[in-house]
């Protein structure tokens, strides 16, 4: 504490305050074993106006890789001091440590908005390249490209913006021109998308919950990667109802067996490829009494096998669960094509649409359908697809 003091008062993103104001101030472990200083700002953030900027989805950057060989990651240096506090609101980032009473100059870490406010600054640094070649997370940015002289080019032109705009990079966090790299809890590689081999560690050690607390957290952490589970929702329901206040928790056989079939699948999970709209797509929906699934598809170009693109997985709602299995899996098939439309609506090539049953032949050309029935019809007329 003593030296993070120091640093900060020479680096002038801290000063000496008189606020009336003082939260709590600690450090927690980071992984690479260093601390991270942090404030406890529940009060402030409880009254703050919260900046409504949207963070991107990690679902949007996997879009974006088709085709891409190399990458490089870079780690924004201080991410958040690099933006100046308000004049005149200093005091209210004010915080107390047995050296005495202080005020932020810089945007500390802990503000409700700190994510979102630094989130724009970096868009607006990079914005002309953003979705062309790199994908931006707070201090996170993901560089990609299809051949080495072109990302040569796209690293030099990134470095150069950010040196502009006084942004710099932690070199040694930084990986760069490299045919694979972490990102953001994934594995992102030239053959694919794959889970963090470290995360699914954490999975398969996971000890079985003791309480509902216990499970939430563990549901929490498995949730992240669903993608990546086929009929995600469907296995996870028996420990999904264990979570309910009106159920009493109980860790049975059944449980621990459902448990243990979650950290399998995770396990053996696949590399999802990047979808590649010159290609047909292929949906495969299925459904059960507990949820629906489908797995959107392409046969690769490099060993002309069908590989995942995506997983969906939905649990039914109690009215959803009134459906007879033909009307489950058209709710299957409605999600897939919401969740996938990017790709799937106005495709070049019709896509395949595999489902057990022949209600979805039926409705494209019955002539009675029932209200919902009628909505799902006229929402499957917008794309072009065979069964």
């Amino acid at each position: 504490m003593e030296r993070y003091i120091s640093d900060s008062l020479a680096s002038g993103f801290i000063r000496p305050s008189s606020s009336p104001a003082g939260a709590g101030f600690f450090f927690v472990g980071k992984k690479d074993g260093s601390l991270r200083p942090c404030i406890d700002y529940r009060g402030l953030n409880n009254i703050t106006v919260k900046n409504t900027y949207p963070l991107p989805l990690m679902s949007s950057a996997f879009e974006r890789l088709q085709g891409a060989s190399v990458f490089t990651k870079l780690d924004l240096r201080n991410a958040y001091h690099l933006v100046r506090i308000r004049r005149g609101d200093e005091w209210k980032t004010a915080f107390n440590t047995p050296r005495g009473h202080f005020e932020y100059l810089v945007m500390p870490f802990g503000l409700s908005n700190s994510p979102a406010v630094f989130q724009a600054l970096v868009n607006d640094v990079l914005r002309d390249m953003i979705d062309q070649f790199i994908y931006v997370y707070l201090d996170d940015i993901l560089i990609f490209s299809s051949s080495l002289q072109e990302h040569v080019q796209h690293v030099r032109r990134v470095l150069q913006r950010l040196l502009e705009n006084g942004l710099f990079v932690k070199a040694e966090k930084c990986i760069f021109h490299a045919q694979s790299v972490p990102f953001l809890g994934y594995i992102i590689s030239t053959e694919g998308i794959r889970m963090d081999p470290d995360k699914v560690k954490a999975v398969v050690d996971w000890p079985s919950p003791d309480s509902r607390k216990a499970l939430q957290r563990f549901l929490g952490f498995a949730n992240f990667y669903q993608r990546f589970i086929r009929n995600f929702s469907q296995i996870v329901a028996p420990l999904t109802a264990l979570t309910s206040p009106r159920m009493t928790f109980r860790w049975s056989d059944t449980a621990e067996a459902v448990f243990a079939k979650l950290k399998s699948r995770f396990v053996s999970a696949p590399i999802l490829i990047a979808p590649d709209p010159s290609r047909q797509f292929v949906v495969e929906v299925d459904a059960s009494e507990v949820g629906v699934g489908a797995v959107l598809s392409q046969r690769s170009s490099s060993d002309d096998k069908m590989h995942p693109c995506a997983f969906l997985s939905h649990r039914l709602s109690p009215a959803e669960r009134n459906y007879d299995i033909g009307n489950r899996e058209l709710l299957a098939v409605k999600l897939a094509l919401e969740e996938w439309r990017h790709w799937l609506e106005g495709s070049g090539v019709p896509f395949i649409v595999w489902t057990d049953h022949k209600n979805l032949e039926y409705i494209r050309t019955a002539k009675r359908l029932n209200s919902r029935q009628a909505r799902w019809a006229l929402f499957f007329g917008r794309f072009d697809f065979s069964l």
